[in-house]
């Protein structure tokens, strides 16, 4: 068995970490400084994550912001366009009318989402995670501990909407996975930031489009 080095347990001790902050602190602040909290929180783990000895770098300056423009600008097309696809499914349709949107639905679309949600994950996790893991277990272990710390951080998330904790777990994980190979492939994080706010984004819109066509109760 490989010896526990200090990179292994730095990076292990900060998936914890963020697991723990997402499932006990983060539901407990208050709702109109969460995304503001939570962007703080992620820009301060993605800076001290570049002082990690091997970590990889975030890839947000020219020549690689570029590269992780262009994927993720093509990616990100996709994916709307497949959230927007799925709409046409009376299931989906029916989930998304019955979906309960945020009392202040703009602060949720215009911040609520890109800063606290988006940017912040991806920070977090791709970000400053994804670094230290790679520079302590490699590419395949950092992604998969990082993709794990993903998907056990969405457990509130799960239980505030009623869905499947198990699924919900399964599907944030694989997403991470996902977008942490993308980050890989262009060696920059606006790849996925771009996919992360497309997906997003796009299903925030469908799920208020429809709850404004649905009847309103008499």
């Amino acid at each position: 068995m490989a010896p526990m080095t200090a990179a292994k347990f730095r990076a292990l001790a900060l998936a914890a970490a963020l697991t723990a902050w997402n499932v006990v602190v983060d539901p407990r602040l208050p709702e109109r400084c969460r995304p503001v909290v939570r962007a703080l929180v992620g820009t301060a783990l993605l800076a001290l994550s570049r002082a990690a000895p091997g970590s990889r770098r975030s890839g947000l300056r020219p020549p690689a912001l570029w590269s992780g423009m262009r994927t993720g600008s093509v990616a990100a097309a996709v994916v709307a366009s497949s959230v927007v696809a799925t709409t046409a499914l009376p299931a989906v349709r029916t989930a998304m009318r019955e979906r309960e949107l945020p009392p202040a639905v703009a602060f949720w679309l215009m911040l609520g989402i890109p800063l606290g949600t988006v940017w912040s994950e991806e920070a977090a996790f791709r970000g400053a995670l994804g670094a230290v893991g790679t520079g302590a277990f490699g590419h395949t272990g950092g992604r998969l501990l990082q993709a794990t710390a993903f998907g056990l951080s969405h457990i509130p998330d799960a239980r505030a909407a009623g869905e499947p904790v198990v699924g919900t777990v399964l599907a944030t994980g694989a997403a991470g996975w996902f977008l942490d190979w993308l980050m890989h492939r262009t060696k920059s994080l606006a790849a996925p930031l771009l996919v992360h706010l497309a997906l997003n984004e796009a299903g925030a819109l469908a799920a208020v489009w429809y709850a404004r066509k649905s009847p309103r109760p008499q």
